[in-house]
C-alpha cells in the first residue's frame, strides 16, 4: 500500500483555518500530514495563488477538501491542480465554467446567513453577530459561535463578480457533503453541485459548519476520498499533471 496521502483544508468566507481544528486533531491522529492555510479573501485569484502556494510545498499525492466559499477556491484550481488527486466539498459552492457566486445567489432571495451582511468602505462582507451566531453557526454552540464570529475572514464582495473557468471536478474525482439545515447555501443547491460533478455525496443533518458540528462524519468523508485515491490510480493522475 502506498503512504496516506496529504490533507490540504480551504476554509470559506466568514471563517479561517481554525474552523478545521477538530477534523485536523482527528486526521493527525490518524496518521495523515495536514495543512489547513489561512486565505485573504482579497480575490478568488489571490486566493487560489494561496492554494498553489501551499500545494506546492507538499511531497506526494494531496487531497484538497473546501468548505462553503473554498469549494470556490479548490474549484478554480482548474486541470493542472499540482499532486491533487480528489477533491472533497463540505456544503461548499462548486460551480461550473462560465458561472459566479453573484450570479448564483442573485437567483433568489437572500438566505438567513446573509440577509444583513454589512459591507465595508473597502468593498469586505462582514456577518453581523447575531446572524452568524443562529443562522451561519446554527447547531455550533454559541460560545464557540460567538469566538468564531470574532475571527471571521470577511470577503471581498468583488468575488462574487469572478466567472469560474474550467472547474477542477471535471478532471478529479470529488466528494460532497450535503448540510441538510445549511442556511448560507441551500441544501437543495448543494444537491445540485453535487450531482453535476458527479460527486460521490453524503448526507448529515446539519447546518452550514459540519466540520465542527459533525467532525466525524467530516473525517471519514475525507478519509474514503484519501483511500479510494490511493495507489497505482493516485500515481497515473499525478502522472498526468
Amino acid at each position: 500500500m502506498s503512504e496516506l496521502p496529504n490533507i490540504a483544508l480551504v476554509h470559506g468566507a466568514w471563517a479561517d483555518g481554525s474552523s478545521w481544528s477538530a477534523v485536523i486533531e482527528a486526521l493527525q491522529a490518524d496518521g495523515y500530514n495536514v495543512t489547513a492555510p489561512q486565505f485573504p479573501e482579497t480575490s478568488l485569484a489571490d486566493d487560489v495563488a494561496r492554494l498553489r502556494h501551499v500545494l506546492g510545498r507538499q511531497t506526494g499525492p494531496t487531497i484538497v477538501a473546501g468548505h462553503s466559499y473554498g469549494g470556490q477556491i479548490i474549484t478554480a484550481l482548474g486541470g493542472d491542480a499540482p499532486n491533487v488527486v480528489g477533491l472533497v466539498y463540505i456544503a461548499a459552492f462548486g460551480l461550473d465554467e462560465g458561472e459566479s457566486l453573484g450570479a448564483l445567489l442573485d437567483g433568489g432571495p437572500p438566505t438567513p446567513s446573509l440577509a444583513h451582511l454589512i459591507v465595508d468602505v473597502h468593498g469586505f462582507g462582514w456577518l453581523p453577530e447575531e446572524d452568524f451566531v443562529t443562522q451561519f453557526a446554527v447547531g455550533v454552540d454559541p460560545v464557540q459561535a460567538r469566538v468564531m464570529w470574532a475571527v471571521q475572514q470577511p470577503i471581498s464582495m468583488s468575488a462574487f463578480d469572478d466567472k469560474m473557468g474550467a472547474p477542477a471536478w471535471r478532471s478529479l474525482p470529488s466528494w460532497y457533503m450535503v448540510a441538510t439545515d445549511d442556511r448560507a447555501i441551500p441544501a437543495d443547491a448543494e444537491r445540485q453541485f453535487a450531482q453535476r460533478m458527479g460527486a460521490t455525496t453524503v448526507e448529515v443533518d446539519s447546518g452550514h459548519l459540519p466540520m465542527v458540528t459533525h467532525t466525524d462524519d467530516v473525517v471519514r468523508l475525507i478519509a474514503a476520498a484519501a483511500e479510494a485515491t490511493r495507489g497505482d490510480s493516485a500515481a497515473e493522475r499525478l502522472a498526468e499533471v
